[in-house]
């Protein structure tokens, strides 16, 4: 009687040996932060507790896939507060939302959950302490983004002036000695940001800053985990959505250290063009990117290049925020 057919060593280095070879540096941490667990976990909280629909004002978190996700336990994405019945519930954001929109909530009687990321929240009252001090607020940002909308509408009108770059400091209008402080976006890049203060502290000499960064610890260690891999690729791909500030930050960062970068929302955007003569290539995924992602990108991967897989690790990540009360007692 013959014996099952097994492959021999010999076939199974030939199958190998049609897939180059490709060192595969992934980055961490990378994906989810606190922030980012918290505000997914809000909703699906709130469908269990409420039933569905839950309606949430905007995307919970810029990735189209969790919005995906969440659609299909129950949740409807609306732009306006004015989209929500008044008998259903819903959740705000993690980017945060101007003081109008839970005052309109409240006098609508609407039933609402705020999932704001609590350093986005810290930066809410600092703007609310300094225009008590009476002092105007240059804001550090990206214009349109949700962040900025939701922090720039804790205060009145005319209280804050966003600026983006050092030539937006060399353009406002202020005296040097007026009162100032200056507040800024939670996702922008570390570098970038430093050079805008040192910008600002040098023409205001008196303005007052926070005690602590206000750049949130997951962009920064996400910015940090590609510094210690860029300079050791040939290429750095970033799991992310284009209007996810953070990610298109760490593209940024792997460029300035002059690796190249292509952001990318899943596998399936993968050109394996841009591999072609790639020995090393980086990994890492915007703080709304979850991890099944970054594995797609890596099943992907091996369909084409034979890896070999290793973490670079920047740090290790602890960082958990309580749930809002309501969806807890």
């Amino acid at each position: 009687m013959n014996a099952p057919f097994q492959a021999s060593d010999s076939a199974t280095a030939d199958t190998t040996a049609e897939r180059p070879p490709l060192n595969l540096l992934i980055a961490a941490p990378r994906g989810f932060c606190a922030g980012v667990d918290r505000a997914i976990e809000i909703v699906e909280k709130a469908l269990e507790r409420y039933g569905s629909p839950v309606f949430v004002r905007h995307e919970i978190v810029h990735n189209k896939y969790v919005v995906e996700q969440l659609k299909a336990k129950g949740a409807i994405f609306v732009k306006e507060l004015d989209e929500v019945p008044d008998d259903a519930p819903v959740v705000f954001s993690a980017h945060g939302v101007p003081k109008a929109i839970p005052a309109e909530a409240r006098r609508r009687k609407l039933l609402y959950v705020d999932a704001t990321c609590p350093l986005v929240s810290k930066i809410h009252r600092q703007a609310e302490r300094q225009i008590e001090k009476g002092r105007h607020i240059i804001f550090i940002g990206h214009e349109g983004h949700p962040e900025v909308i939701g922090t720039m509408g804790q205060v009145e009108p005319g209280q804050m002036t966003l600026v983006e770059t050092i030539e937006d400091v060399d353009k406002l209008p202020f005296d040097s000695d007026e009162a100032l402080s200056y507040l800024t976006q939670t996702t922008l890049s570390v570098d970038d940001t430093r050079e805008v203060i040192e910008a600002l502290e040098w023409r205001y000499p008196n303005i007052s800053g926070p005690k602590a960064e206000d750049i949130c610890y997951a962009t920064s260690n996400r910015q940090a985990a590609v510094k210690e891999l860029a300079h050791d690729c040939d290429l750095v791909l970033v799991i992310g959505a284009p209007n996810s500030s953070n990610s298109l930050r760490l593209v940024e960062v792997s460029e300035r250290l002059g690796t190249p970068a292509k952001l990318i929302q899943r596998a399936s955007e993968i050109d394996f063009a841009w591999l072609e003569g790639v020995k090393t290539l980086g990994l890492t995924a915007g703080a709304s990117a979850p991890e099944i992602l970054v594995r797609e990108v890596v099943t992907a991967l091996r369909q084409h290049r034979h890896i070999t897989e290793r973490e670079i690790t920047a740090t290790v990540e602890k960082m958990i925020f309580k749930l809002p009360r309501q969806l807890t007692e």
